[in-house]
């Protein structure tokens, strides 16, 4: 199966790569680069389908950041995701490409509401204003290739809602960076630098599901040969979820860290909870992982690894 793969320098994407080889030997990945494939550019993302034609797309490319990046530029993060979905999805649908998967995004939920949140939550409340323009962009772009494979029934394109993603391909120390990037990150430093102090944005009581994205990328692989089989819209996650304080804690107990935290609560922290149900993803394979230690030890290995390299 040939497959163009958008985001390949991403997290996601970078995991892809990697495991593919040995996990989907069968899946041929196709990653451009962006002076190769302009991705705001329909007409540019047709005339390349055109020219190297693929069975499905993995459309895993955004622009992405933390809290204060988004609220520091909501107008770039809502039109230039929004360029770039309509780029990859239509010029897919005009290539005449029949699969396409779509990675959502938990901010597409309601702010605040009830937990865990199930598929039919989208749209059913506001969102969280710190990064609405990048959630409108989602969940637009989800509608779409549900519009899509509803209008075109021979037409697979689906999209699938990950909660919170971290791995050994993170942006560790960015402003891209995710929370348990950044949480290994500071920890890390603070071990190396002999401080005894790391700050925490907020209260700490604000609750994130995390998955590692090697079992999400598995996932994705196993899944693309029969998209055509799940509904429009599917999450994936890990059923449980922890406090920001217990992912301090649970990283510093694992790095060997043995300092205290602090708390600046002018900073924002975003939605208090967003725990997502995969009951329904369940049933088309999906089963979350149980060890999250494992994964975490894996990670901040990565992180040790680059700072070593970068010494």
């Amino acid at each position: 199966m040939r497959v163009l793969l958008t985001g390949g320098t991403g997290m996601l994407g970078r995991a892809l790569q990697r495991i593919q080889p040995q996990h989907a030997p069968a899946i041929r990945l196709f990653t451009p680069t962006r002076d190769e494939l302009p991705l705001t550019d329909r007409s540019a993302v047709v005339s390349w389908l055109n020219m190297n034609p693929v069975d499905a797309v993995i459309h895993a490319a955004a622009r992405v950041g933390g809290i204060q990046a988004n609220m520091n530029d909501p107008v770039g993060y809502l039109s230039e995701n929004l360029r770039i979905n309509d780029a990859v999805i239509m010029g897919a649908y005009e290539a005449g490409v029949e699969r396409l998967i779509f990675l959502g995004s938990s901010c597409m939920y309601p702010k605040d509401y009830r937990q865990p949140l199930v598929e039919q939550d989208i749209l059913a409340a506001p969102l969280e204003p710190t990064n609405e323009g990048y959630a409108l962009s989602k969940i637009a772009a989800a509608r779409l290739c549900g519009y899509v494979s509803r209008q075109y029934p021979s037409r697979a394109f689906r999209t699938l809602v990950p909660c919170n993603l971290f791995g050994i391909e993170d942006h560790f120390g960015s402003i891209a960076s995710h929370l348990i990037a950044a949480i290994v990150t500071k920890v890390i430093d603070a071990r190396d630098d002999g401080h005894i102090e790391v700050e925490i944005w907020g209260s700490g009581n604000a609750r994130r599901e995390f998955l590692f994205v090697d079992d999400f990328a598995r996932f994705i692989m196993d899944i693309l040969p029969r998209l055509e089989t799940l509904p429009d819209l599917l999450n994936i996650g890990m059923d449980r979820d922890h406090s920001v304080t217990e992912y301090y804690r649970m990283i510093a107990q694992i790095a060997g860290w043995q300092g205290r935290f602090t708390h600046d609560l002018t900073r924002p922290e975003g939605m208090m909870a967003k725990l997502m149900s995969s009951s329904r993803a369940r049933e088309y394979g999906w089963t979350p992982p149980k060890d999250l230690a494992s994964a975490l030890r894996l990670t901040i290995a990565a992180y040790e690894r680059q700072k070593a390299q970068g010494a």
